[in-house]
């Protein structure tokens, strides 16, 4: 019984605290065009049974310099990882003597537009599939290469440069795709579940508190589409599984596996949550 008040104890002082460093900020009225060329839909009308109103990408929450890394392919360090993925995309892999390009051509015609479109229903697995277990299965089924570990290899920066074949594209999941809206029942029920030691949910940040500022960390409303996303706290590029992984472990819980099915339920709801946003990959946060 001690421990359980403890816990307990510990968790609404937590909250209070987490309450109570809150400092009013809200997101930045700006626009983003990419390279003067590429306007990104960063604000748009929450879709139907959204519990905001409106959608903002968390380029708003960022730093004017941060922003500005943006604006410009040359500046934004992240697009040195969507090079290596044009590199990895003609590279010949595995037993079948096959490249991604052998089979999809040219990437900014064949991928326009896939990345706003994931996750898909996969009727082979019965299942979500995200950008990176499609490469996983290409590799295996099609090159008679070996799957890429998470994070490892040329996962991240073949899912980024794919990805960033539909920049500027708005995200749209169709969620009557197979079991989709059980999984994004799933997902929903996660990000409203308090975890860890902190007593917190996904809600409390990116939900309550969004606009705000817990010390020097501005709270966006957690929108993933930007990812994978070149973090300059990391000074890499970063996954969206990893970022989930990373929030969990914040909370001070046991983090799920990545792809596993709590992270991939976890992807299509907060996926949708960012309906009619661009595809900014690679993003770049702080």
């Amino acid at each position: 019984m001690k421990s359980l008040l403890t816990k307990s104890a510990f968790a609404f002082v937590s909250v209070g605290a987490f309450a109570t460093l809150a400092v009013a900020g809200g997101p930045a009225d700006d626009t983003l065009v990419i390279d003067e060329e590429v306007e990104i839909v960063t604000r748009t009308a929450a879709p139907e049974g959204h519990p905001l109103d409106e959608v903002i990408s968390g380029w708003h929450y960022r730093t004017p310099e941060t922003r500005a890394l943006e604006t410009d392919s040359f500046q934004n360090p992240g697009m040195l990882a969507v090079e290596l993925g044009a590199e990895i995309w003609e590279t010949v892999e595995g037993t079948e003597g096959k490249s991604c390009a052998s089979c999809h051509g040219d990437a900014a015609e064949s991928m326009a537009g896939v990345g706003a479109s994931y996750p898909k229903w996969d009727a082979v697995d019965e299942r979500p599939i995200n950008v990176e277990l499609q490469i996983n299965r290409c590799r295996e089924q099609n090159m008679g290469a070996e799957p890429y570990k998470f994070d490892k290899g040329g996962q991240k920066p073949l899912t980024a440069f794919i990805k960033h074949q539909s920049l500027g594209t708005p995200v749209e999941l169709d969620l009557s795709e197979g079991g989709m809206q059980d999984w994004w029942e799933k997902g929903k029920d996660l990000y409203y579940t308090r975890t860890g030691q902190l007593d917190l949910a996904c809600s409390n940040c990116h939900e309550d508190y969004n606009g705000n500022f817990i010390r020097a960390d501005h709270l966006s409303q957690g929108n993933v589409n930007g990812f994978p996303t070149y973090r300059l706290k990391q000074a890499a590029l970063v996954s969206v599984h990893n970022r989930f992984r990373g929030c969990i472990r914040d909370t001070r819980a046991e983090f799920p596996a990545a792809f596993s099915d709590e992270l991939m339920a976890l992807e299509v709801y907060v996926t949708w949550r960012g309906s009619g946003l661009s595809v900014e990959t690679p993003a770049v946060r702080q």
